[in-house]
């Protein structure tokens, strides 16, 4: 069956009361590379299937691999009978109506595949031989993904989103391999990767490196370039559901009961925004929900999604929210969305420009390792990795050892004193999970370094 054939024939299958069904129909392509050689490259295909079933006020939910057609039957047969010997579902609520069907609906799935690294490739081997004659070896992987989402429910929604993803990981090292440096990218389909900017940049840093500094552990005025602050934003982000904080579970939580939106979180107009249409890093508009959590409803798919402002100049404006935890906060239904976006003042300077201006500071290249200490104030710690820099009078001097670090990035948002300009960037830790960021690089004047890590 096609995936919409699929739909269709589960939708009828079902016997209870309602149905929702999600087919995700994915294709991946990917390059590996090691010391300045191509070493693989393969592509894969996969499709998943997920039936929901609603029997009154009970959800029963059955995910599969691969189903064949002669599977079906079975899988809704155990979803409808999942959802008769389930418990009732406190956030049960009607499906939501069906409104327009999506245009291309019915459109052919096609896949992605090693040509997407058409014009990617040549300009990797031309890196390679730059940083050969440099005395560099660079590693690394190139990866691309398309996963078309069709979700159809018995109350005639009938919705489908192409979602590409791509991402460029690259470690350059010195030829003794005791000096790293790492640069990732965030695309849709890598015409707009500039390899040779990439390796440039690596290069450079690589040469910053070869001054080594010794450092303390204490606090200091340091740069976050954008992929780091993608990282704690991004938790932020995760950790920002309105039923924990209701429950007073979070940062988020007011004291006394419900919740600190309307709060002043950050003294500079920052805006943290999530928005389905955002260029180059759209996503779904619509809420696609594979199971219910406290962030998440079933009941929910097909719930169109729009721009939502979670920080506005500042202020905390929304958490993430179900139909049902929106009932119990009095607050609008606002569904998580699968991109963010941090924005400053609109004459935000570039990370080489408040490298200018730093008297004496530490400039960082990405985080790694993050892990929460404390809910309630969002405390994380984690580790620097490849390539911490010391900045003096405008210039990088050298690059010191790597830290552990203790923040919490609500914390960090109250103390910064310069975002920059926002750029499309690739977290560092979570990017197996969200790729689709435009981030600022911030200054902040005591950013926590709370021990010398050994790590290298």
């Amino acid at each position: 069956m096609t995936p919409q054939e699929m739909v269709e024939r589960a939708l009828e299958l079902s016997s209870n009361d309602g149905c929702v069904v999600l087919v995700d129909e994915g294709s991946t392509a990917n390059l590996r590379f090691a010391g300045n050689t191509l070493t693989t490259n393969g592509v894969a295909r996969s499709s998943r299937l997920t039936v929901i079933s609603i029997a009154g006020d009970k959800a029963g939910v059955v995910s599969r691999s691969a189903v064949r057609d002669d599977q079906l039957a079975d899988v809704v047969a155990a979803a409808d009978a999942a959802a008769r010997e389930a418990q009732p579902a406190e956030d049960a609520r009607p499906l939501v109506e069906a409104g327009p069907a999506s245009p291309h609906w019915a459109d052919e799935v096609v896949p992605t595949d090693i040509e997407v690294f058409g014009r990617f490739a040549p300009a990797l081997g031309e890196a390679f031989a730059a940083a050969e004659a440099g005395g560099r070896k660079l590693y690394g992987f190139a990866e691309h993904s398309l996963t078309s989402t069709f979700l159809g429910t018995s109350a005639g929604v009938r919705l489908r989103h192409d979602q590409p993803t791509g991402r460029l990981e690259v470690n350059a090292k010195s030829a003794d391999l005791k000096r790293s440096a790492w640069a990732g990218v965030s695309t849709e389909d890598f015409t707009d990767v500039d390899v040779s900017a990439l390796g440039s940049s690596l290069a450079q840093r690589l040469e910053w490196a070869k001054n080594r500094i010794e450092l303390p552990a204490g606090r200091y005025e340091t740069l976050l370039p954008p992929s780091a602050v993608a990282d704690l934003m991004i938790y932020m982000f995760w950790s920002a559901g309105a039923r924990d904080a209701l429950d007073g579970r979070t940062v988020f939580s007011k004291p006394g009961g419900g919740t600190r939106v309307g709060e002043q979180l950050a003294r500079l107009p920052v805006t943290l925004t999530s928005d389905p249409a955002a260029p180059g890093i759209g996503c779904a508009p619509f809420v696609t929900a594979h199971a219910s959590s406290r962030e998440s409803s079933v009941f929910d798919n097909g719930l169109p999604l729009s721009r939502t402002d979670w920080i506005k100049d500042g202020r905390l404006e929304a958490l993430l929210q179900t139909r049902h935890s929106a009932e119990l906060s009095g607050l609008p239904v606002t569904p998580a969305i699968d991109n963010l976006i941090m924005a400053g003042p609109d004459d935000a300077a570039s990370l080489d420009d408040m490298i200018a201006s730093t008297r004496r500071g530490l400039l960082l290249t990405c985080l790694w390792y993050i892990r929460e200490v404390d809910p309630q104030t969002l405390l994380l710690t984690g580790l620097t990795r490849d390539g911490v820099y010391l900045v003096e009078h405008g210039e990088v001097v050298g690059e010191v050892n790597n830290f552990r670090f203790n923040e919490s990035p609500v914390g960090l948002l109250g103390r910064m004193t310069e975002v920059g300009e926002g750029s499309r960037t690739l977290p560092r830790e979570w990017s197996d999970y969200f790729q689709r960021a435009i981030m600022p690089a911030v200054r902040v004047p005591d950013f926590n370094m709370s021990t010398v890590s050994q790590a290298s």
